[in-house]
C-alpha cells in the first residue's frame, strides 16, 4: 500500500456523530420528547390532539399513548417511549412523570458535561441517588388499610385527576365498587384486573357510565324468536358445535331414493333436537355457545324458550364462568344441572342501535363488567384510558400496601434528602447526585406551571415547608399554594414513584453512556441498500 493512501471503512456519503456531538443530539432528541408530553402531568395538564395519515385522531393526555401515537424516528427518543410502555407494564401509572424525569435528568447532565464531568461519572452518581431515592421514599412511605374504602376511593380519585374523567365522581365510585367485588384473598388481597372487563359504546353521557355485576356480550340472540328477557337465569355454557360438523376424514353417503334423502334428513333433525332437549333437560334457560347454532337447533331452542347466543368468544366464556359460577363444557353430554350459573336477569337490550346481551345482579359475581358511555368515541376511549390507570393503582396499592401522598411532595422530600447524602459523598459524583435532586423539583414545578401558578414561589415555599418537617408539602391546585396533600386525600401508590424514579435513571444513564451513532449493516431490512443513515433531529 502507498504510504499515505486513505483507508476507506465507511461509505464515503456516511455521516457519523462522535463523543459529545453523539452526546448533545441523544439528549436533544430525549428532551424534545419529554417537553412533548410535560404540558400534560397533572390534575390542569392538557390534552394533545394526534393526527395520522390517514385523518384519525386521537385526543389525550395519557403519557404513554400520546408516546405510543407519535411517529418518533429518533433512536434516544425511541427509549423515552420504552420508559412509558415500562411504566405502564409494570405498574399501570406514572408514564409522563417518568418521562418528564428523564428528560430533566438529561438536561442536568448536558450542564455537568459542559463542565467536564465525566459521562460515567454522571452515570454512576445517578444510580447511586436513584437507589437512595427508592430507600427514602419506603422510609417516608403510608401503611394503608387496603379494606377501607375511603383509602381506595382517594388513590382512584388522583389517578383519574386531570382526564375527562375527573369531573365525573360517580366513576370514582363505579371503579371501588367492581374491584371490591372481584377481589380475592389469597395471601392478602389479590387484584386480577382480567376479571373487570370494560364495556364501551358510543351514546348517553359520561355520567351513564355503569357497574354490571355480571357480564355485556356485544352479541345478539340468534333467533328472533327466542325471549328477549329471562329472570332468574339458568345459564349454561358449552364450548362445543350445535351443529352436525363435517367429517375429518373424507367419506361419502350414498342415497339412491327419496326415502332415503328423507330419512337422513329426519336423522339429522332429531340429533339436533336432541341437543336442545338435553339443554332443557338439565334446567337451563340461557345457553351461550363458543361456536355455531344450526338454524333446526335455533328452531327447537326457541320453542323451549331457551335464550341463546352463538360465537362468544374465548375471553367471554371465561368472564361469563367466573360471574355466573357456570361450568365450561366441551360436549354437550357432560352438561348437568350442577354445572350451570345463576343470574337475576339476562336480557338483549339495544344500545346505540345495536343489541347487547346483558347478564345482570350475578350471585356474588368473581368478575364483573364496567360499561362506559359517552357523547363520542374519542370521549369513550379517554375515560376507558383513565379506569385503566385507576385499576392500575389499585392493583399495585393491593400488592404493597403503601402510598405516598401526590402533589409532587415525596419529589421534594426525596430531593431535600438526597441533598444531604451528596454532601457525604463528596467529589465529581456528588454533583450527580445534587443533580439528580435537582431534576425531582421539575415535579412540582411543571405541576405549577401546567396550572398556572408561579414555579418559582412554589418552590421556595415547598423547600422552606420541607426543611422544617412537614414531608406532605406539595402544589395544592384548587388553593394555588402549597398545602398537605396527605390531609388534602391525594395519595398514589409507592410502587409508581419507585418505578417511575428507577425507570427514568436508567434510560437517562444509557443514553449518556452513548458517545457514538454508527449505521449497523444488519437493521438493513432489504439486500442491496447499503448502509443506513442514523435518524438526526
Amino acid at each position: 500500500m502507498a504510504e499515505g493512501q486513505p483507508v476507506v471503512i465507511l461509505p464515503e456519503n456516511y455521516s457519523r456523530l462522535i463523543g459529545r456531538d453523539a452526546q448533545r443530539t441523544n439528549i436533544m432528541a430525549a428532551k424534545l420528547v419529554a417537553d412533548t408530553v410535560r404540558t400534560t402531568l397533572g390534575p390542569k395538564g392538557m390534552d394533545k390532539m394526534l393526527v395520522d395519515a390517514m385523518g384519525d385522531i386521537v385526543i389525550t393526555n395519557d403519557g404513554v399513548t400520546i408516546l405510543k401515537e407519535m411517529e418518533i424516528e429518533h433512536p434516544a427518543a425511541k427509549m423515552l417511549v420504552e420508559v412509558a410502555k415500562t411504566q405502564e407494564e409494570e405498574v399501570g401509572d406514572g408514564t409522563t412523570t417518568a418521562v418528564v424525569l428523564t428528560g430533566e435528568l438529561l438536561k442536568k447532565a448536558e450542564q455537568l458535561l459542559d463542565q467536564e464531568v465525566h459521562p460515567t461519572v454522571i452515570a454512576k452518581g445517578y444510580q447511586d441517588a436513584a437507589n437512595k431515592a427508592e430507600e427514602i421514599l419506603k422510609s417516608i412511605a403510608i401503611d394503608v388499610d387496603t379494606e377501607n374504602r375511603e383509602i381506595l376511593e382517594k388513590v382512584v380519585k388522583t389517578a383519574m385527576m386531570g382526564k375527562s374523567t375527573s369531573t365525573h365522581p360517580k366513576l370514582f365510585k363505579i371503579v371501588v365498587d367492581a374491584v371490591l367485588q372481584v377481589i380475592e384473598k389469597e395471601d392478602g388481597r389479590v387484584l386480577d384486573l382480567d376479571n373487570i372487563k370494560l364495556v364501551k359504546k358510543v351514546g348517553g353521557s359520561i355520567e351513564e357510565t355503569e357497574l354490571v355485576k355480571g357480564v355485556i356480550i356485544d352479541k345478539e340472540r340468534v333467533n328472533p324468536n327466542m325471549p328477549k328477557k329471562i329472570t332468574g337465569a339458568k345459564i349454561a355454557l358449552v364450548n362445543a358445535p350445535f351443529e352436525i360438523e363435517k367429517t375429518e376424514i373424507d367419506a361419502q353417503i350414498r342415497i339412491e331414493s327419496p326415502d332415503q334423502m328423507e330419512a337422513f334428513l329426519k336423522k339429522e333433525e332429531e340429533m339436533l333436537k336432541n341437543l336442545a332437549e338435553k339443554v332443557k333437560e338439565v334446567g337451563a334457560n340461557v345457553l351461550f355457545v363458543q361456536k355455531g347454532i344450526d338454524d333446526v337447533a335455533q328452531y327447537y331452542l326457541a320453542k323451549a324458550g331457551i335464550l341463546a347466543v352463538r360465537r362468544v368468544s374465548e375471553s367471554d366464556m371465561k368472564v361469563l364462568a367466573r360471574a355466573t359460577g357456570a361450568k365450561i363444557v366441551t360436549n354437550i353430554d357432560d352438561l348437568t344441572e350442577e354445572s350451570l350459573g345463576y343470574a337475576e336477569e339476562v336480557s338483549e337490550e339495544k344500545v346505540a342501535g345495536e343489541g347487547m346481551i346483558f347478564v345482570r345482579e350475578c350471585k356474588n359475581p368473581k368478575a364483573v363488567t364496567i360499561f362506559i358511555r359517552g357523547g363520542a368515541e374519542h370521549i369513550i376511549d379517554e375515560v376507558e384510558r383513565s379506569i385503566e390507570d385507576a385499576l392500575g393503582d389499585l392493583k399495585v396499592v393491593f400488592k404493597t400496601g403503601k402510598v405516598v401522598a401526590g402533589g409532587g411532595s415525596p419529589e421534594m422530600e426525596v430531593a431535600k434528602e438526597l441533598r444531604k447524602y451528596a454532601s457525604q459523598i463528596g467529589g465529581r459524583e456528588q454533583l450527580a447526585v445534587e443533580s439528580f435532586a435537582e431534576a425531582l423539583e421539575s415535579i412540582p414545578r411543571t405541576l405549577a406551571e401546567n396550572a398556572g401558578l408561579d414555579p418559582i414561589d412554589i418552590i421556595v415555599s415547598l423547600k422552606a415547608e420541607h426543611e422544617s418537617g412537614n414531608v406532605w408539602s406539595g402544589v395544592d391546585i384548587d388553593k394555588g399554594s402549597t398545602g398537605d396533600m396527605y390531609e388534602i386525600g391525594v395519595l398514589e401508590p409507592l410502587s409508581v414513584k419507585v418505578q417511575a424514579i428507577k425507570s427514568a435513571a436508567e434510560a437517562a444513564t444509557m443514553i449518556l453512556r452513548i458517545d457514538d451513532l454508527i449505521a449497523a449493516k444488519k437493521l438493513n431490512k432489504e439486500e442491496g441498500k447499503g448502509p443506513q443513515q442514523p435518524p438526526m433531529m
